[in-house]
C-alpha cells in the first residue's frame, strides 16, 4: 500500500456533507500520520473546516467554475500525490485531475461522468447506507480502513466557547442554563415541518420548564424564524443569522437538545454529541439521518417515501411531515432530555 505524503481531500459542500466527511479525514490522518492533508472547500463553509482536527491546510475556493479554475496553478504547485474526491461530481473530479494528482480516488457511482477522471473507482454496495459509512469506503480503498468507530474530530477552542457564552448572555441566558436549540428551516421546501407546529412545540417545552427555546439558523432562515416567533405565545431567543458557521459546533454543543428539520445543523449537533430530535419527510434517515446513537428521528412512511424531491406530488401536501404532530415531537424531546439528565 502506497505511503502517501501529500493528500488533497475534495469535499466542497454542503454543511451536512462536510460533517459526514470528518470521519474520513480522521481515518486518513490515522493511517498517514506524517502526511500533509489539505481540504478543498467552498469559502462559505471554510470556517467550519478550520475546526477539523488533523488538517494541515484549509483550501477555500470561490463561487462558480471560474473560482475553482483559478486555484489550479496553486494546487499543481503543491504536488499532491493523492486526491480523495468525496463530492463525486464532474467539477470535483476534474479539479483532482487538473491539480496533477497522480492517484485520484472516488466513487464508481459518481455522477456527471466523474469516474472517468479517477485512477481508482470505489464501488458502493448499496445506496441504503449512511453517507458517513459510504465516504469511509474511500478511506478503506487507500488503506485507511476504520479500526474503531467513526470519529468527528472538531476542535472547539476556548475563544469559540466564550463567544457563544457572550452571545447567550446578551440574550439573558446565564452560563450553564439549560436551553433547547430549534432549527425551523431547511434548504428544500419539502423538508420543512410546518412553522405553526414548531411554534406549538416550543411553547409546550417552554411551559413545561424544559429550558429556554433558542431559534438558530443561517441568514437565509431569518424569515422562517421570525414567523415561528410571531406564532408563539412565549418568547424565544432568536440568534438566527447572527453566528458564523465556524461557531456552530460550540453553539450546539452548549445546547441541551436540538429540534430540527433534516438540515446541516442537525449533523453538526450529532457530531458534537448533542442529542437530536429530527423531522424527516422526503429524505431517508438511513442515508442522511443524525449519525450515531442517542438521537430520535420522526418520520411518516408513505407509499411515495422517500421521494428525494424538492416538489411534493402527494395529493396531501407534505403529508409525510404534516402528519407528525407537535405532541409526538414534544414527547420525543422530553424523552431525549430525560436521557441526557441521567447520563
Amino acid at each position: 500500500m502506497t505511503d502517501y505524503k501529500r493528500i488533497l481531500l475534495i469535499k466542497p459542500s454542503s454543511l451536512g456533507d462536510i460533517v459526514h466527511a470528518l470521519p474520513t479525514l480522521a481515518a486518513l490522518r490515522r493511517k498517514f500520520p506524517e502526511a500533509h492533508i489539505a481540504w478543498l472547500v467552498k469559502r462559505q463553509w471554510a470556517a467550519l473546516v478550520e475546526r477539523a482536527e488533523g488538517l494541515d491546510r484549509v483550501w477555500p475556493v470561490g463561487a462558480g467554475f471560474g473560482g475553482w479554475l483559478s486555484e489550479v496553478p496553486r494546487l499543481r504547485a503543491e504536488r499532491f500525490d493523492l486526491a480523495v474526491d468525496l463530492q463525486g461530481l464532474l467539477r470535483s473530479a476534474l479539479m483532482a485531475r487538473l491539480a496533477g494528482c497522480p492517484a485520484r480516488v472516488g466513487f464508481a457511482t459518481g455522477r456527471e461522468g466523474s469516474p472517468l477522471f479517477y485512477t481508482q473507482r470505489v464501488p458502493v454496495p448499496t445506496e441504503e447506507m449512511h453517507a458517513v459509512d459510504r465516504y469511509l469506503l474511500v478511506a478503506d480503498a487507500v488503506g485507511a480502513g476504520a479500526t474503531e468507530k467513526p470519529h468527528f474530530r472538531l476542535a472547539i477552542s476556548p475563544a469559540d466557547r466564550e463567544q457563544v457564552a457572550e452571545l447567550l448572555r446578551r440574550h439573558g441566558l446565564r452560563p450553564g442554563a439549560a436551553w433547547i436549540a430549534m432549527n425551523v428551516s431547511a434548504r428544500w421546501p419539502t423538508k420543512r415541518w410546518p412553522l405553526e407546529s414548531f411554534a406549538a412545540v416550543a411553547d409546550r417545552l417552554h411551559d413545561e420548564g424544559a429550558g429556554q427555546i433558542v431559534l438558530i439558523g443561517g441568514p437565509d432562515d431569518r424569515a422562517d424564524a421570525r414567523a415561528v416567533q410571531a406564532l408563539m405565545k412565549t418568547t424565544p431567543v432568536d440568534v438566527t443569522g447572527t453566528t458564523d458557521v465556524g461557531l456552530l459546533p460550540a453553539l450546539l454543543q452548549s445546547a441541551s437538545l436540538l429540534v430540527t428539520n433534516d438540515s446541516g445543523p442537525m449533523h453538526v449537533a450529532a457530531a458534537v454529541g448533542t442529542p437530536v430530535v429530527a423531522l424527516f419527510g422526503p429524505t431517508s434517515s438511513v442515508r442522511t439521518g443524525p449519525y450515531g446513537a442517542g438521537h430520535r428521528v420522526l418520520a411518516r412512511q408513505l407509499p411515495c417515501s422517500p421521494c428525494f424531491s424538492r416538489q411534493c406530488r402527494n395529493p396531501i401536501e407534505r403529508e409525510c411531515l404534516t402528519s407528525i404532530t407537535p405532541a409526538q415531537v414534544a414527547e420525543a424531546a422530553r424523552d431525549q432530555l430525560a436521557v441526557r439528565m441521567r447520563s
